[in-house]
């Protein structure tokens, strides 16, 4: 089992800072003990103009079959010979990739303290694997490297016997890869792709792995377009770990798309407070006043726009005349708690089918979003920077365009009110903004101007006669006109 990673240098910055960064010197050999037999690193050429490391695993094949216990692939019931006849001592799988991480773990790491700034930068690397296990063929190993940006992704087939050709080609190939990379995000795509590639593990996959997957997939798995397949088999087909992968992996997606930090786009569920105002009767006043508009609007398929816990889509279930309710919120950890507090599989089908939890950003349009009756933003505007409200005025009120939209927002005039919150303070952390009666009603009304709209505005909660309610509810309604217009509305005319 074998691989190498060359680099090229100048007599400035020689080729040989690759031990370096590999933090493995290339004037000696060294052996590794690791649990399936010995790792070897050593450098068939070192100089200033090229240098390449090998990392060579010997695999005890007894030491396999022992603490495999009968376990994975070649130690099946009914196949006793394979436990030692078989590829493992020579074709790289997730054997080799546990040797890469424990030999390499500072490089894999990007750690580097005598050269920090080799470490941090591009270099010209080529990676040679000469007997990698391909499930998926040549064009899957294409499609695996090719998005990553190495400049040169060759894969050749081996021949299953070189002696007889017309036998076709084996699971095997030799693959090349060339390009500029930092040398910490090529040693963790190989940790992840080698074991995806063979798709098989040496050792039982517990739920850490998609620990191991998050941290060696950071910068470039989520927005990888076979994202799908790597997840499912880096993690062995295990339903579950994967769902809880590729939701993490969505939300770093996400994250990104915007240039936000992770934690800050999923923290609609304050781990340390109840996100809901208090006293909770106010939150119980913003329900029943977004249930009753949505009553006069005669809706019967609603979107819940940032849905967080899911409190008003539980509330929206309780009615009948609500058939299609769907919740979306950019937070997993919010639709988790949601889906806890809904108990879909203890409701019967038709209960089920009423309720849809998605997650999705709200600043991005969705055309799944299209030809509902009615949308929900309920305290979610003042979550967003201002820069982003555009994105999600043009989302909601330009591509989805419901017939009705219903807005709800703190009003910061009743601030001075609330006896616990100090003076120029909002009133939850990751408020960007809380806006006056005034400010609220020049957005809401040059939105409705904008996108065919009429606008009315009501209050939510004791109605202060100095300072207003506590929360300001903008209720936006499709013109007639602009309703008409609406296919789905024409069709619906035609068949009446």
């Amino acid at each position: 089992m074998f691989l190498t990673i060359s680099t090229t240098g100048t007599l400035e910055r020689p080729a040989t800072d690759l031990g370096f960064l590999l933090h493995k010197h290339p004037d000696r050999a060294q052996a590794f003990s690791t649990s399936y037999g010995t790792a070897h690193v050593f450098y068939p050429e070192a100089s200033a103009v090229r240098c390449t490391a090998a990392l060579l695993l010997e695999v005890d094949p007894v030491a396999l079959v022992r603490r495999g216990k009968g376990k994975g692939r070649g130690g099946a019931p009914d196949a006793a010979l394979a436990q030692y006849v078989n590829d493992r001592p020579y074709a790289a799988s997730s054997l080799l990739s546990v040797a890469l991480a424990a030999v390499f773990k500072s490089a894999l790491g990007g750690v580097c303290r005598a050269l920090p700034e080799r470490a941090g930068a591009p270099l010209p690397l080529r990676i040679e694997v000469p007997a990698l296990p391909a499930r998926g063929g040549a064009e899957l190993v294409r499609k695996l490297f090719v998005p990553l940006g190495w400049e040169r992704v060759e894969v050749a087939e081996v021949a299953l016997d070189e002696q007889f050709p017309e036998w076709g080609a084996s699971r095997y190939v030799r693959l090349v890869l060339e390009g500029e990379l930092r040398l910490a995000d090529a040693l963790r795509q190989l940790y992840i792709l080698l074991p995806v590639l063979d798709d098989a593990k040496h050792y039982w996959v517990a739920p850490d792995e998609v620990d191991k997957l998050l941290r060696a997939g950071v910068g470039w798995l989520a927005d990888h377009p076979e994202r799908p397949l790597i997840t499912r088999r880096y993690l062995s087909h295990r339903w579950g770990l994967t769902r809880q992968a590729d939701q993490a992996l969505e939300l770093v997606r996400l994250a990104e798309s915007d240039d936000l930090d992770v934690d800050s786009v999923d923290n609609a569920v304050d781990e340390r407070t109840d996100t809901e105002e208090k006293p909770v009767p106010l939150a119980e006043h913003r329900r029943t006043a977004i249930l009753e508009a949505l009553r006069g609007a005669g809706a019967h398929r609603v979107l819940d726009l940032g849905c967080g816990q899911g409190q008003l889509v539980q509330a929206l279930l309780k009615d009948a005349r609500f058939t299609e309710i769907v919740g979306v919120d950019v937070s997993m950890r919010a639709l988790t708690i949601a889906s806890r507090r809904l108990k879909p599989d203890r409701m019967g089908e038709r209960q089920a089918g009423r309720v849809t939890l998605r997650q999705g950003s709200l600043t991005y349009t969705d055309k799944r979003l299209k030809g509902y009756d009615a949308a929900v933003l309920s305290e979610v505007i003042e979550h967003l920077d201002l820069d982003r409200l555009p994105a999600l005025e043009y989302a909601v009120f330009g591509s989805a365009r419901p017939d009705t939209v219903l807005v709800t927002t703190p009003n910061v005039e009743y601030n001075v009110r609330w006896e616990s919150l100090p003076a120029g303070h909002v009133r939850h952390g990751d408020h960007r903004f809380e806006w006056t009666r005034a400010e609220f009603r020049e957005w809401s009304g040059k939105v409705a101007e904008r996108h065919g709209y009429t606008v009315a505005h009501l209050p939510v909660g004791p109605d202060d006669p100095a300072v207003g309610p506590p929360t300001q509810l903008a209720v936006f309604t499709l013109s007639t006109d602009t309703t008409e217009n609406k296919p789905e509305k024409k069709k619906e005319a035609e068949a009446a």
